[in-house]
């Protein structure tokens, strides 16, 4: 298959991962990201990774990709301004929207409602009508629709969205609306409600088309940008792009259906916690992804991530599958507080970047951060692998300091309170993904990456009572690992929307065929040989009267002997999520098809076997402060390590993109292929 390349668009740092798929043999690279223009730092890394490896960008026939763009685009307002036409009578379907308003008690009051995406004044109504079987009631009118379009013409619209009343059931009306704004406005690109979810609720599916509109142009002109790029530098192989489901899709199909893309970046981390955790036999993970701004925490079970129907980003909520990724802010650039008036110290969520940075950078900085905080008890240490890189211990002190003034403490407790807080924000958010959701952490490791994962790992892992805590090889280019070792996925929808006294096994599972061939079809027209593509299917299932529906996964097999297996398998999850059940009957809502391609399966390297002792690793003696007093510490460099090879706590294991932390009363010990596996030295899990 020749190389494969794996890079990951971070706000700091844009990671490659090389891979060589006849050797196994993988080369890592990280390079400054250039937010003008992601672009760029993308073709600065990729001359410098086929450099080091002593190849040409031709050789490449896979680039796997994941991307930030249409996250960025959505969080900081920078959206196309989107043209939307919906039916008669429901101009203000954006404005009135859901009457769901988030957080606690009186939250109301201070919950700023976001902008819609789509203004009332770039909206149009258009006469016509389906009804809610998909019957024509009234006909469109041609006339009527080129007027709309042309005011939207005129208002200077970048982007068009159709949705029209009841448009899942029949498209033909969107489809002579898009066909006559082909005319009328031929460069703009145009999004249609039953193509990107042909699902019923007409807020959420008009939602998630403008919201697919609003970042198609600038998606679109980063991927043909991309290409044309990589082109220059004769790299013509496949280029894919991660989707938020943990999946890839074609750059083709990712300008089409850039809503898939909202989620894309943290997606990396949890595709490259998978392939860990398969190689270190591990079938339950929570991923603890710990950048220098925020937090992404995920659950595996069973070795499949959690995944749900809505992506989330900022205030935005849209209908399209993610990963259930939560996010917090707390990392390594997370600036210390003490408030006026409260004096009760606080960390994040503001960070100080990349730019000036932690004071220990020497970049400028002066505001205490949870870097500055390891710094000063000794967690990284000043010099890092013989000391090609260097943190100003001095600067760190200083502004940590600060902070001990202002809570009349000494300056190591000051320190460990930064430390134990940010700590507590990441347990918080692990909650949110594991107790809240019914998972007891206690039956899941703790996979620790990014580049100030490994650094926590060890003190959540104690918190949640999650072992082993892991850190894996490279844990600061895991994301890039990810995007390589995904595979190509695709899904429809359609919405059912009866109960099962209207319906049989036999309906379900004939759609369920057509939906089957559809999503075949499609990653066959992307490349993927039609041997090696799976299928399989979802089922959102309620009891007949409620709001809210579970997915369920089924096959074909499950249903071919009546649909009371599904039933019972939902009251099973529906007992575990709400813990009751109800005697109402079942409702079957929507159903989706999904198809993958094959698995990129990527050769994991072995270690050379040791005899238990890293001597050989040993750079160091250290000092470090844990457990309210010095410790006397071992620094180790990871390259050295062998397998089998037991570090006893408190220890510090540095290597190129991340620092491993080994807490006092831990053991990490080495597995056959690198990773690092932290567990209390007494059994039973908190000391």
């Amino acid at each position: 298959m020749g190389y494969r390349l794996g890079v990951d668009v971070g706000g700091t740092f844009t990671d490659l991962l090389l891979f060589d798929d006849a050797s196994g043999d993988f080369w890592r690279h990280k390079t400054p990201s250039t937010p003008h223009d992601s672009s760029e730092g993308i073709l600065t890394g990729v001359e410098a990774v086929c450099a080091s490896a002593g190849v040409s960008p031709s050789e490449i026939a896979v680039f796997l990709h994941g991307t930030t763009v249409a996250t960025n685009a959505m969080l900081e307002g920078k959206g196309a301004r989107v043209g939307l036409v919906t039916t008669e009578g429901y101009r203000q379907i954006m404005q009135i929207a859901r009457s769901f308003v988030p957080g606690g008690l009186a939250g109301w009051i201070v919950w700023p409602k976001p902008e819609p995406l789509a203004k009332l004044e770039d909206t149009v109504e258009i006469k016509g009508r389906m009804d809610a079987e998909g019957r024509e009631v009234r006909p469109v009118d041609d006339a009527d629709i080129r007027a709309a379009l042309e005011r939207l013409k005129r208002q200077g619209i970048e982007a068009l969205t159709i949705s029209l009343i009841n448009a899942y059931l029949n498209g033909e009306h969107e489809r002579r609306v898009a066909a006559i704004a082909a005319e009328v406005l031929p460069d703009v690109p145009l999004s249609m409600s039953h193509i990107v979810l042909p699902e019923m609720q007409e807020y959420e599916r008009t939602l998630t088309t403008v919201a697919n509109a609003a970042v198609r142009p600038l998606v679109g002109r980063y991927v043909r940008n991309l290409r044309e790029k990589l082109e220059k530098v004769e790299m013509t192989g496949r280029l894919s792009l991660l989707r938020s489901d943990g999946g890839l899709m074609s750059s083709q199909k990712s300008e089409e259906h850039p809503v898939s893309l909202l989620m894309s970046g943290p997606a990396g981390g949890v595709t490259g916690a998978l392939w860990v955790a398969k190689n270190a036999g591990l079938d339950n993970i929570l991923t603890l992804d710990v950048g220098g701004t925020s937090t992404d925490v995920a659950l595996i079970e069973h070795g499949e991530p959690r995944r749900v129907r809505t992506t989330e980003v900022g205030h935005l909520s849209v209908r399209a599958s993610s990963l259930d990724v939560k996010t917090v802010g707390a990392g390594g650039g997370s600036i210390a507080y003490v408030p006026e008036l409260t004096k009760a110290l606080r960390v994040g969520p503001q960070s100080a970047g990349a730019v000036p940075g932690p004071a220990a950078y020497g970049k400028g900085g002066t505001l205490p951060t949870v870097t500055d905080a390891n710094v000063v008890l000794g967690y990284l240490p000043e010099n890092l692998l013989g000391g090609t890189f260097k943190l100003d211990r001095p600067a760190a002190t200083a502004a940590v300091q600060t902070i001990a003034d202002a809570l009349g403490i000494g300056l190591m407790a000051a320190a460990r309170g930064i430390i134990d807080i940010v700590n507590e924000n990441m347990f918080g958010a692990l909650r949110m993904i594991s107790v809240q959701q019914g998972y007891d952490p206690r039956g899941f490791a703790l996979m620790g990456f990014g580049g100030a994962g490994p650094l926590h790992v060890n003190a959540v892992a104690r918190l949640m009572g999650s072992y082993p805590a892991v850190s894996p090889v490279s844990p600061g280019v895991l994301c890039a690992l990810g995007d390589a070792t995904t595979r190509m996925r695709t899904e429809t929808a359609r919405s059912l929307s009866k109960r099962l006294s209207e319906t049989s096994a036999d309906e379900v599972i004939a759609t369920l065929k057509t939906m089957e061939r559809q999503v075949r079809d499609e990653l066959i027209a992307d490349g993927i040989d039609e041997a090696e593509i799976e299928t399989g299917f979802e089922i959102d299932v309620r009891y007949s009267g409620q709001a809210f529906e579970v997915p369920m996964t089924v096959s074909l097999a499950d249903l071919e002997g009546g649909l009371d297996t599904l039933t019972t398998r939902f009251d099973d999850e529906h007992r575990r999520l709400f813990t009751f059940n109800m005697d109402s009957e079942h409702e079957l809502v929507n159903l989706r098809a999904v198809a993958t391609g094959r698995a990129l399966e990527l050769p994991a390297l072995t270690l050379p076997q040791g005899d238990g002792d890293p001597a050989q690793a040993r750079l160091r003696d250290h000092t470090l402060w844990m457990d309210n007093a010095e410790q006397a510490a071992v620094i180790y460099d990871r390259s050295k390590l062998e397998a089998g090879d037991v570090i006893p706590g408190p220890a510090i294991v540095i290597e190129m993109d991340s620092t491993t932390l080994i807490e006092t009363r831990h053991i990490g010990t080495v597995d056959d292929f690198g990773n690092i596996l932290i567990t209390p030295v007494l059994s039973g899990g908190n000391n």
